[in-house]
């Protein structure tokens, strides 16, 4: 039986050192400043107190000389929760090591996808060094939807499309949100050694495509994850901002059939309210996942532990399109004010499809009629914007303008013109004005399939009917305008233009040319 101790008063080392009754199940180490950063601990190098430490459920904090100890299984990984201004060591593809796995046997026999080599005995004591870093209030981080490759090409599409442009970014760390492979875990180097270039330590989530699937348990399917990048869930400090990262991808065999749904299992919500236990009312939490949190089948029991703190945000992939989300009372949240939820653009677009551009990769647009691409959050003590870039186009380019090129002037009134404002959201206010005119017409969001992408996937099935990468079918859009064109426009080339402003007060601009005739 383990025993948290109370934590000390402020002006003290806090203590939460676990009791066990037995000796032998219990692993302890030491948490200690790598001063010469060659992850051995040498006797210059003091031990730091105060540093959570976790086996996946109970999280104790280290003692005055840096000492911890925690009860464990033959199947079980620990890891320090990393604090603000200090930073694990990574390993030369720029995963974090932060994680020691206690696998004795080794992960289970017959997967498809090698998993855990047997670790043996446990060690005397397991170390964890850490770095000293500078980490400023205002920091940038990048946000990977599912990147999703089934092969090696797809694979050199991303670090085409997508990686080189990122290269020497000014993020100070990036996420990988889920589906970081489309079932083929061999690839896992290789993508891992490309995301590596971009020169940033990245954290990595599991998604429903990255499973040993040919386990029947939950437990099982995680295991060639663990090998390369350590737990499925954790979490750490930046600055003055608190991440968790969870798997929300409950893996089973069901009724005779193998498959997922959305659920967080009891030892992980047990570690999350003991995380968020030890972490201070005002601070940021941003809450990391796959499958998006409204399809979470036990959601309400991560709201109730989440929704009293002023400060709270989560963010997704899973879905490939791209939208913010306000969760509310309708879905039993009981905050003073809406959830804000984020499902986050994807690096594949629509899965790789699409016809391909003159350096052969395809344009992928995501059924949501928003580009490929990823997103760049800048945190600022509790506040984040964020930012929507498509891949390999300027950062100005954040919306499409549809109207058909040519109109009869008769008809004008009852032209629709609809803007995509592909970072917009209920919060979102959009305008558009003709030629010189000073009178701007307001657009009404609606809920409806992208025409361009509509227009876009019929024009492409019609070319090639035979081709096997033809666009997955439109969704309604969530950042979706319309209007009307005022009636009475005079034959000849009209500018359409666009202003938009979505939640964080930017402004966007966009235009359309379209052409009257009589």
């Amino acid at each position: 039986m383990t025993r948290i101790l109370p934590l000390l008063a402020a002006t003290q080392i806090p203590l939460a050192i676990p009791l066990l009754a037995n000796a032998a199940d219990t692993a302890k180490g030491i948490v200690y400043n790598d001063i010469n950063r060659n992850s051995i601990h040498e006797k210059n190098e003091p031990g730091l107190a105060g540093i959570a430490v976790s086996n996946g459920r109970e999280i104790v904090q280290t003692d005055a000389l840096g000492k911890w100890q925690l009860p464990h299984d033959e199947d079980t990984i620990f890891f320090v929760i990393k604090p603000a201004g200090w930073m694990p060591p990574v390993n030369k593809h720029q995963l974090p090591q932060f994680h020691y796995i206690h696998k004795p046997a080794g992960s289970p026999k017959g997967l498809r996808h090698k998993g855990v080599s047997p670790t043996g005995p446990l060690p005397a004591s397991i170390d964890f060094p850490l770095l000293k870093a500078d980490e400023p209030t205002e920091f940038k981080a990048i946000f990977f939807g599912d990147p999703q490759p089934s092969n090696i090409d797809q694979v050199d599409y991303i670090k085409h499309d997508i990686i080189e442009e990122l290269i020497g970014s000014e993020a100070k760390f990036g996420v990988t949100l889920g589906d970081i492979m489309f079932d083929q875990l061999e690839l896992f180097p290789q993508s891992n050694a490309d995301v590596a270039l971009i020169g940033i330590p990245w954290f990595n989530v599991i998604g429903n495509h990255d499973l040993n699937t040919e386990a029947d348990k939950d437990s099982d399917s995680d295991e060639t994850f663990h090998r390369y990048f350590g737990p499925v869930y954790y979490s750490f400090d930046y600055g003055p901002v608190h991440f968790i990262v969870l798997d929300d991808v409950d893996w089973a065999k069901r009724n005779g059939r193998r498959g997922y749904h959305g659920g967080i299992g009891e030892d992980q919500m047990t570690f999350v309210k003991n995380d968020l236990a030890l972490v201070p009312e005002e601070k940021l939490v941003c809450i990391m996942m796959h499958i998006p949190l409204p399809k979470v089948g036990n959601r309400r029991e991560l709201y109730r532990l989440i929704e009293k703190r002023p400060h709270t945000m989560s963010i997704s992939g899973h879905e490939h399109w791209h939208a913010h989300q306000y969760i509310g009372a309708e879905d039993g949240w009981r905050g003073d004010k809406p959830h804000h939820h984020i499902v986050n653009v994807t690096v594949s677009g629509t899965w790789w499809k699409g016809r391909k551009d003159e350096v052969g990769i395809p344009h992928t647009t995501m059924r949501d009629g928003a580009p490929n691409g990823y997103s760049i959050i800048t945190f600022n003590g509790t506040g984040h914007v964020l930012e929507f870039k498509a891949a390999r186009q300027p950062s100005s380019y954040q919306m499409s303008v549809f109207a058909p090129d040519e109109i009869k002037a008769v008809n004008t009134g009852e032209t629709p013109v609809y803007v995509n404002v592909f970072n917009g959201s209920s919060k979102s206010e959009v305008k558009m004005k003709l030629g010189k005119s000073d009178k701007w017409i307001a657009l009404k969001k609606v809920m409806e399939a992208d025409p361009l992408y509509t227009a876009t996937r019929q024009r492409e099935i019609s070319e090639k009917p035979s081709a096997r990468n033809h666009l997955s079918g439109p969704i309604k859009s969530d950042h979706l305008w319309k209007a009307n064109l005022p009636a009475g426009i005079t034959a000849g080339a009209h500018l359409i233009e666009v202003n938009a402003t979505d939640a964080y007060g930017k402004t966007h601009l966009g235009r359309r040319i379209i052409r009257v005739v009589e």
